[in-house]
């Protein structure tokens, strides 16, 4: 993900065992959760995000523990690991704001309009979802982030799709199927990192092996999204030149505007810790609203012509809260418009109760019960790679967070593939293929949290799209069934 700066955190956590936890036990709080959850969604529909589905992850954290009261777990120790679990997110949560902040004055300096404006005489509905996969997967690998690839180009191309009249969920998906490719196979993404470091393998001999299923895996994806091009059926491109017209009313466009997201690019390939750089993106687009927009800042606080007070007043208001741009297109009316910080509030309380379930989940030992049991399972080469996948899928439900989807299954199975003479870019290869990639896919775990706030398309409306997240963890047991690249420890590659 290359955001939290916790994988080394991670690496040293101490997954907490409970020998009096029966599995059973183990699963009551997920059964409840999952219960729940599904009741609230039924009942609240699209507005379970809105604060219900929060307070049933607090239910479910409340349920855990109980169980863990009854096996003799103190509340401190509990509090104790949702703490960690709340630090580890630190570095998200104050990312998530900055996003907000820097959504905002992009969209007043005519940086998004401009994407916008160009992306839609560039991108016909055809090669569009396609185009969406290559773009995001290029940014992603250079900057070793998903999630600044959601928040700077992502954004962009969910304003062009929807401008082209193209499904939202569609758009998400592709350009989430690019950003985690990208992320996967990155040297500075840390997941990519933390893979080999928890299967004691070395990076650059990972992101090799990783390549026979990801390639296959991306090339999937992007037959699916050209054979959905071809047959797409859209109402916006008729509307185009009525778009292009209403933009260039609204925003002065021009190429000088562009100099804003490449900074920020450039500024993550050269390792400059995320929070600066997207801080940097914010206040040069404040600077470059004043610059190029001083109408539009200067309409934000009502005021008829740009002063010193109502710049800082328009810049302070597009980085905090609502900002819209009205225009005469209604399709544009929705697109320009930017929640600033405080439209981050919802799915910052989403992955803080999130990671209240996670932490009790972890403090109880129910974690550490329910991989060990996947493992005893694993009597075989095949079902010692599904049991991994298994694990890392659950904790991703479960813990809420892919860093523990990696790290847990990693330390719990690292033991098993030696004795079973597999080298560790098996199981490395694995946690990525099934821990990394679906993380995005559960509504309440940071990731699918995260871009779907910023992205602001619900993971249920992307699910399906997200062709290369939900490909990845059936792609890998193709290969562990028949024998591909199955790499030994002598060195040795069965093929």
């Amino acid at each position: 993900m290359g955001e939290q700066n916790s994988n080394k955190h991670r690496q040293d956590e101490n997954i907490v065992e409970n020998r009096e936890l029966s599995i059973w036990e183990a699963l009551i709080p997920i059964i409840a959760l999952v219960g729940m959850l599904a009741y609230n969604v039924y009942v609240f529909g699209d507005d379970a995000l809105s604060g219900s589905n929060q307070f049933v992850l607090l239910l479910g954290g409340a349920v855990a523990a109980i169980v863990g009261f009854l096996n003799k777990v103190s509340y401190k120790q509990m509090i104790a690991e949702v703490a960690e679990n709340v630090k580890s997110t630190t570095g998200a949560l104050l990312i998530l704001l900055m996003v907000g902040a820097l959504a905002g004055t992009w969209l007043i300096s005519g940086v998004i309009p401009a994407m916008i404006y160009y992306g839609l005489q560039i991108l016909n509905p055809t090669i569009f979802l396609a185009a969406c996969v290559i773009i995001c997967a290029i940014i992603s690998i250079a900057t070793g982030s998903s999630w600044t690839t959601a928040a700077t180009v992502g954004i962009a191309l969910i304003g062009i799709g929807d401008a082209l009249g193209i499904s939202l969920g569609m758009t998400a998906g592709a350009v989430l199927s690019g950003a985690y490719f990208g992320d996967k196979l990155s040297p500075l993404s840390d997941t990519t990192n933390l893979a080999p470091a928890m299967a004691g393998g070395e990076l650059f001999s990972h992101i090799k092996y990783m390549l026979w299923t990801t390639v296959p895996t991306i090339s999937v994806t992007l037959l699916v999204f050209i054979i959905i091009g071809l047959n797409i059926e859209t109402n916006g491109e008729a509307d185009v030149d009525s778009i292009l017209n209403s933009i260039d009313a609204a925003f002065h466009i021009n190429g000088w505007l562009f100099i804003v997201p490449i900074v920020v690019v450039v500024l993550i390939v050269k390792k400059t810790p995320p929070l600066a750089a997207l801080l940097i993106g914010t206040l040069l687009g404040g600077l470059f609203a004043l610059i190029f927009q001083p109408e539009v800042v200067a309409g934000i606080t009502n005021a008829k012509e740009l002063s010193f007070e109502s710049g800082y007043k328009g810049i302070l208001k597009a980085i905090t809260v609502n900002t819209a741009i009205p225009t005469d297109n209604a399709v544009l009316n929705d697109l320009f418009s930017a929640k600033g910080m405080a439209g981050m509030l919802g799915t910052i309380w989403l992955i803080l109760c999130a990671m209240v379930f996670g932490g009790i989940m972890d403090g109880i030992g129910a974690l550490a019960r329910i991989t060990k049991s996947l493992l005893t399972m694993a009597k075989s080469t095949f079902s010692l790679f599904a049991s991994t996948v298994g694990s890392c899928l659950a904790l991703n439900v479960t813990a809420s967070d892919q860093y523990l989807a990696i790290v847990v299954p990693g330390k719990m199975f690292s033991k098993a593939y030696e004795d079973k003479g597999l080298a560790p870019e098996n199981l490395s290869r694995t946690l990525e293929d099934s821990g990394t990639v679906t993380s995005v896919l559960v509504p309440w775990n940071t990731c699918g949290a995260y871009h779907s706030g910023v992205l602001g398309v619900g993971v249920g409306e992307y699910f399906v799209y997200a062709i290369f997240n939900w490909l990845s963890p059936i792609m890998t047991l193709i290969f562990a069934g028949l024998g591909i690249k199955i790499k030994q420890l002598s060195k040795r590659v069965s093929s």
